[in-house]
């Protein structure tokens, strides 16, 4: 069938497309064509979403059969796709946990029972919301919304997890939150774009909590793994979280993936049964890790998006942090 990837050429759309190749569909992909070609055996289609005419212009009348949308980013994308792509038998769309009003903190409990944003702010999360609603409206029960949370594995752009496996590496004593014991979740992306993929082929509708299960690891487990698959000689030297805010550490930026003991507790409490139960993998957080870190050992680092902050615990800051313990 004609498969069209919503993006596509960076993280979670590269490993769409591989899948969809993979299970043998003609597949291409529609990004700004800024950020290099999709993998090999995709058509490369360019336009911004943003403009009404762009895609309907790119597609040409070459119309997709399925869609799997993981680009949309603000309300007009979310108008323009549901104009255009109505009639796709099925259309996975990659929203967020942050499209409940309630997260973080959370916990997070069966995804009919949450309430969503309903608000016009213009902001990631009720951006996400807003999307989910527009585009289901025009599929109907052929839309699944995948509210994803923590994604990783190799060609990740953002680098949180990159960070740690880099900075761990380099060996040494290392900064970490003297809360490593706090539970985190996580999915990898080759499972995730997978899933995505089959659940347009089936034309699966409603939402779907698209993380990883509730006590998968630990953020200190994680970073053992880190250890573990680099074999650095690194040291922890764990600082309490006081001492970190007051000497400006931002949370989840500059030490990535750790969150604060007001949110971290419920963050990762996220009820994914129905997910386990429509077929969404959880491969092992190390096959996760290893793959990344070697990833990142054939490849040069990523360059953060111009949008986000770049994560990592600046060296001058590391350094006043290990001075004063």
């Amino acid at each position: 069938m004609r498969l069209l990837v919503l993006g596509g050429t960076h993280f979670l759309g590269r490993h769409v497309v591989t899948a969809a190749l993979e299970r043998g569909h003609d597949v291409a992909t529609f990004t700004r064509g800024v950020s290099g070609a999709p993998p090999e055996g995709a058509r490369a289609l360019h336009g911004d979403r943003d403009d009404p005419d762009a895609l309907p212009a790119a597609l040409d009348g070459w119309a997709p059969d399925l869609v799997v949308d993981t680009s949309c980013q603000t309300r007009v994308a979310a108008r323009n796709a549901a104009g255009v792509l109505g009639e796709a038998r099925g259309y996975a769309f990659v929203s967020s946990l942050n499209a409940y009003a309630a997260w973080p903190p959370g916990p997070i409990g069966p995804e009919d029972g949450e309430p969503t944003w309903t608000t016009d702010d213009d902001e990631y999360g009720p951006n996400k919301a807003f999307a989910e609603r527009e585009i289901g409206a025009a599929l109907g029960d052929r839309f699944l919304t995948a509210r994803a949370g923590l994604i990783v594995g190799p060609h990740d752009p953002i680098h949180r997890l990159g960070w740690w496996l880099d900075r761990i590496a380099r060996g040494g004593p290392v900064v970490v939150p003297d809360a490593l014991d706090q539970p985190i979740a996580l999915i990898d992306a080759r499972d995730l774009a997978g899933w995505l993929v089959e659940m347009a082929e089936q034309g699966r509708g409603g939402a779907v909590n698209a993380t990883g299960p509730v006590g998968m690891t630990t953020l200190g487990g994680l970073l053992e793994t880190c250890r573990e698959v680099t074999g650095g000689a690194a040291e922890w030297v764990p600082v309490p979280e006081p001492d970190l805010l007051e000497a400006g550490v931002e949370p989840w930026v500059h030490l990535p993936l750790w969150l604060p003991s007001d949110v971290a507790p419920t963050a990762w409490d996220v009820d994914t049964a129905r997910a386990r139960a429509w077929g969404l993998p959880s491969r092992a957080v190390v096959e996760s890790v290893a793959d990344t870190w070697a990833w990142q050992q054939a490849n040069p680092r990523p360059r953060v998006p111009p949008h986000r902050q770049a994560p990592g615990l600046p060296p001058e800051l590391e350094a006043t942090l290990l001075a004063s313990r």
